[in-house]
């Protein structure tokens, strides 16, 4: 599918006529807006720390917009954007180059190997521990990245779900492997369309883990994620990032050809052993791994990691459209953003 032919981008209503909304709870006079309904926190009667976490899709701008942040407020970077994780996909995943590693100390980037075991469970124990660490010397901390159930993870918790079934695990692995990640797409969306809407769809690992919790409890994994939040010893201010759709494409574009240029085919082709990973079942890596099997032209799979992309983003803004609790911006709105984060303080 070529530019000509994206599809149809409605959720969340972010756009009318062709213009962004503006920023919710937003004036045009900072000083008259009532920003401080939407920080929460699990304890109110302390004087907590500041996590403020930077949200939006995919190539809207955060990276940057996070360091100047961090460097006005004298802190630290936490990423829970989880294609970010492992060392082996610099180029697919936008990793923040060595001179923005440089200028601002970032957590949870390239810190681990694509054959390691890592869920979001574990990262949310992971994180609180990095967090409770930098809130000793910082008020504030940025937490970033595309990743809505990570980010949950870290500022509400992730509920208690029941243990994998072997039985059923394996019945659906071979599923998997004979029929193709469709049935479990289609069945997930019977199951749990809610939560179909939401979720990476060519994510075969958290696929199988929906429709696995769907037939063990009789009910919608999505309703079951949305039990009791945990305690945190912080407060959470969540800011949400947007761009108008034709720019927002234009961006994912420009950076899939920038990753091109840099040299994405080679560090796919170097993975093509490994591709039965998880990690690697990802947007950009996906789409020239069928080039090299010689199943597309090359200007067909660039033409795949674009299309993909933008869906990638849609499926992001639909997850983050349903946190009431976000504010919205975009990102060449710093001094809104500087003034928002300054009046929590």
């Amino acid at each position: 599918m070529g530019e000509g032919a994206i599809e149809r981008w409605d959720e969340g209503r972010d756009y009318d006529n062709g213009s962004i909304t503006k920023p919710l709870n937003q004036s045009s006079n900072p000083s008259q807006n009532s920003f401080k309904s939407k920080v929460t926190s699990s304890n109110p009667a302390a004087q907590q720390k500041l996590l403020v976490v930077i949200a939006g899709p995919t190539a809207v701008g955060k990276t940057p917009l996070c360091i100047e942040l961090a460097q006005a407020f004298h802190t630290e970077i936490v990423s829970c954007d989880s294609r970010q994780f492992y060392k082996e996909m610099q180029i697919g995943t936008a990793v923040p180059g060595e001179s923005e590693l440089a200028v601002v100390k970032h957590h949870f980037i390239q810190h681990l190997s694509i054959s390691d075991a890592y869920d979001v469970s574990t990262y949310e124990a992971d994180a609180l521990q990095v967090l409770d660490e930098l809130f000793r010397k910082h008020e504030v901390v940025i937490l970033t990245g595309g990743s809505g159930l990570y980010i949950n993870a870290v500022c509400q918790g992730f509920d208690e779900l029941p243990d994998p079934d072997p039985a059923l695990r394996k019945e659906l692995e071979n599923t998997l492997k004979s029929q193709g990640l469709i049935v479990l797409q289609e069945q997930l969306k019977e199951l749990d369309p809610d939560f179909y809407e939401i979720v990476d769809i060519n994510n075969p690992k958290r696929l199988l883990r929906a429709v696995e919790v769907c037939l063990i409890t009789g009910q919608p994994y999505s309703r079951l994620r949305k039990g009791q939040k945990k305690t945190r010893p912080f407060r959470v201010l969540k800011i949400a990032l947007n761009r108008e759709r034709k720019e927002l494409f234009a961006r994912i574009a420009e950076r899939t050809g920038q990753m091109m240029e840099m040299g994405l085919l080679d560090e796919v082709a170097a993975l093509q052993s490994l591709r039965h990973l998880n990690a690697l079942k990802t947007v950009g890596y996906r789409e020239l791994f069928e080039y090299l099997d010689g199943r597309c032209t090359l200007a067909q799979a660039i033409e795949n990691i674009k299309t993909n992309t933008r869906r990638y983003a849609k499926r992001q803004l639909t997850w983050f459209k349903k946190d009431k609790d976000y504010h919205w911006f975009h990102p060449d709105q710093k001094k809104e953003i500087m003034y928002l984060v300054s009046s929590q303080l």
